[in-house]
């Protein structure tokens, strides 16, 4: 697995989980009229309870292993809590432009997630699976996938994945927030890849 196909695999993997959180819709107030007097001492109904807030992962380093169609890509990102927003496990902001579709709700044990991601180049993503884990100290991610269209015809069709993540420490200086370090020694910038600009890697230490 080269370093393109692993940010492709780490990346379906958080936008899988992207939680395109949307709020309630909110209805404009009205004055009563005078037939309405009566009713409008009348206590009105408290709003339903919203879902469980979702969890975010501990800021520092992240150690993750993905393991994918009989390999294994291992990396580590570093997280802050601005990343974390973005680029979260249930990330909206990161997401939300690439994601059309998805869902995440509370499942014995963890979180349960389903989703339709635009890749580009990686092509439409449909994944559904399950997240367990404490996000202090480590996660655990299984899905399952169907890749279309992808530029590399070995990206496409059916994929089971998992994803262990485990927290390493604060973050070492050579690692600004959002860098993930790949297992070849070489470094790329999550948030830049999901802004849309070209995702170059750079040697290590840079």
């Amino acid at each position: 697995m080269n370093w393109r196909h692993g940010i492709l695999a780490l990346s379906a993997a958080a936008l899988a989980l992207g939680g395109c959180s949307k709020p309630a819709g909110e209805k404009a107030a009205q004055a009563p009229d005078a037939g309405q007097a009566a009713s409008a001492t009348t206590p009105a109904k408290a709003p339903a309870a919203g879902p469980p807030a979702m969890p975010t992962r501990k800021p520092g380093l992240w150690k993750q292993t993905v393991s994918t169609s009989g390999m294994e890509q291992v990396s580590s990102i570093c997280l802050d809590k601005e990343v974390e927003s973005k680029l979260a496990v249930w990330g909206a902001g990161a997401s939300k432009d690439i994601c059309q579709q998805s869902a995440v709700t509370p499942a014995p044990g963890g979180w349960a997630f389903t989703s339709s991601c635009d890749m580009g180049s990686g092509g439409k993503v449909s994944s559904k699976g399950r997240v367990t884990g404490d996000f202090n100290t480590s996660y655990r991610v299984e899905s399952e996938s169907v890749t279309e269209g992808a530029g590399a015809p070995q990206m496409n069709g059916p994929h089971k994945m998992t994803l262990t993540a485990t927290w390493q420490g604060p973050c070492p200086a050579d690692m600004k927030p959002g860098d993930m370090a790949l297992a070849n020694g070489m470094k790329i910038n999550m948030m830049d890849m999901t802004a849309g600009h070209p995702a170059m890697p750079r040697p290590s230490g840079k």
